[in-house]
């Protein structure tokens, strides 16, 4: 039986599961030099690493063709996993769109930082000053920065993409749902506003077009920093309703208008991958595709799939947090590859800035390093614990190896309500009295089987565990504060965009 370890000082326990294509181990010149070297970047220092992060919106763990989707293809998105690393355990921040957001780009859970839920026009919070973002972290490092898509960190200026270390933003300030036209708060929303640096070039502009300005823009600022050292953060605002797509792939596949959008954002991704191909930059450029949380699923037939998980967006149950997650950089990851370890978004800052030699932020943040991991380090397992806050600030599970428990909490639930079609959204229960429960991902990772009775030994160290995340950030559930929590930037200026 495992035996389990506080978080902060823990043994490797979980199973390094690598699956290669390959049987022989091919190391890349610079790969070697990282594995060597240290503070590791001599390798580094004489061809820096690209970085392409793009993310996605309400996308789930079956959405792609590699993961089992059907009636499309994804072809590209698929070929980026042959090419590279696939993540089998990988977990978003939140199971929401704002605090998924924070926790990717500061590396930190987002209640740490003063984030939940999702932003709209009328909140008063955002992104704080004084916390570091990616972009922050590269710019010490001289790159080139860029920011397109949904932000949705706020929408005034002191919160938009310029003021936090991006040097160019084109995008919209929150969801795209968040518009006149919401099928259920129609008038509620003032006009979309897209939005080039600070300033407001367009309201509820065609969102057919997202997908296609957010790639085109993506490229062209490829193109331009070909010589130089760039990041670039691709959020599209697409699956997520209202779905929208361009003509070119209108009616294209065979699972309506979901599986349109989804080939359209294959295309992006493709796009993205022959530009960087085409430049000669593949092979010291690390491209990341993930999702910011799991599906919608009220929303029926616009909505994607969790692929067997447990529920799905707005839960901390694994359909609501476990998303996709392929990682590539041509010749120096080894193809194919497929990682069953935990991780999270919350570790792609501080893998960036292992990479690029730059400083983690000053503050504390939440996430580690997985070059360990892309390197291929024998027994590599950065990441053990993973805390699954929701709502203002509960902890309603927490998992350590492949062991997952769920605290008594009440929370939202699909089960029971017919979805929703064609872009109007089903019923959901917002309060179900979900119960506690431990469960075996590596064998249940539908949560089906509630295991407490049988390892009572394993709720108790996991329990310790949840004991001293409530200590550092609090736990509204046991009403407990914390000790560690941030506040998040307030709005200082009634300017808008």
């Amino acid at each position: 039986m495992d035996q389990i370890y506080s978080y902060k000082s823990m043994p490797s326990i979980h199973e390094c599961l690598i699956e290669r294509v390959n049987s022989t181990r091919k190391f890349h010149p610079l790969l070697l030099a990282l594995a060597v070297g240290s503070p590791a970047m001599t390798a580094v220092a004489e061809k820096p690493v690209n970085f392409v992060v793009i993310y996605l919106d309400d996308m789930g763990m079956g959405d792609l063709s590699i993961t089992g989707a059907s009636g499309y293809q994804t072809p590209h998105i698929d070929q980026m996993a042959r090419e590279g690393v696939r993540f089998t355990h990988f977990y978003s921040p939140q199971a929401v769109c704002s605090a998924s957001r924070a926790g990717l780009l500061t590396g930190c859970y987002p209640n740490r930082i003063g984030f939940s839920g999702a932003l709209d026009h009328r909140a008063q919070t955002g992104i704080n000053p004084e916390e570091e973002t990616m972009a922050e972290v590269l710019k010490k490092r001289n790159y080139a920065t860029a920011a397109f898509g949904k932000w949705h960190l706020g929408h005034v200026p002191e919160f938009l993409p310029l003021r936090h270390g991006f040097d160019e933003y084109f995008g919209i300030p929150y969801s795209n749902d968040m518009w006149p036209n919401h099928p259920v708060s129609k008038n509620y929303y003032p006009p979309l506003p897209l939005i080039e640096g600070e300033q407001t070039v367009a309201e509820n502009p065609d969102q057919t077009q997202f997908t296609t300005w957010f790639t085109e823009k993506t490229v062209d600022f490829i193109k331009r920093n070909r010589e130089n050292t760039f990041f670039v953060y691709l959020a599209h605002p697409m699956p997520h309703v209202p779905l929208f797509v361009s003509e070119k792939f209108k009616g294209k596949s065979e699972q309506g208008l979901y599986g349109d959008v989804m080939m359209e954002i294959d295309w992006s991704v493709g796009q993205i991958l022959k530009t960087l191909d085409d430049l000669g930059l593949s092979e010291n450029t690390l491209v990341v595709f993930t999702s910011d949380n799991g599906p919608w699923l009220n929303y029926g037939n616009h909505a994607g799939s969790a692929g067997g998980l447990r529920e799905g967006k707005g839960t901390s149950f694994e359909g609501g947090q476990r998303v996709p997650c392929i990682m590539r950089w041509k010749g120096v990851l080894e193809e194919g590859t497929v990682c069953n370890n935990l991780a999270s978004a919350i570790d792609i800052l501080p893998t960036l800035a292992d990479i690029a030699g730059a400083e983690l932020p000053a503050q504390k943040i939440d996430g580690v390093s997985l070059l360990p991991l892309l390197k291929g380090e024998p027994d590599a397992d950065p990441r053990q614990t993973f805390l699954y806050y929701y709502r203002r600030n509960n902890l309603e599970a927490v998992r350590h190896g492949h062991w997952k428990l769920v605290f008594a909490h009440p929370g939202r639930t699909y089960k029971g309500f017919e979805p929703g079609k064609d872009g109007q959204p089903g019923g959901a229960n917002e309060n179900f009295a979900h119960e506690e429960g431990l469960y075996d991902l590596r064998r249940d990772p539908g949560e089906q089987y509630d295991l407490k009775e049988y390892y009572p030994e394993i709720v108790r160290e996991l329990e310790k565990i949840a004991n001293e995340a409530r200590l550092d950030l609090g736990d509204d559930l046991t009403g407990q504060p914390g000790q560690n929590r941030r506040e998040p930037g307030r709005i200082i200026s009634k300017e808008q965009p």
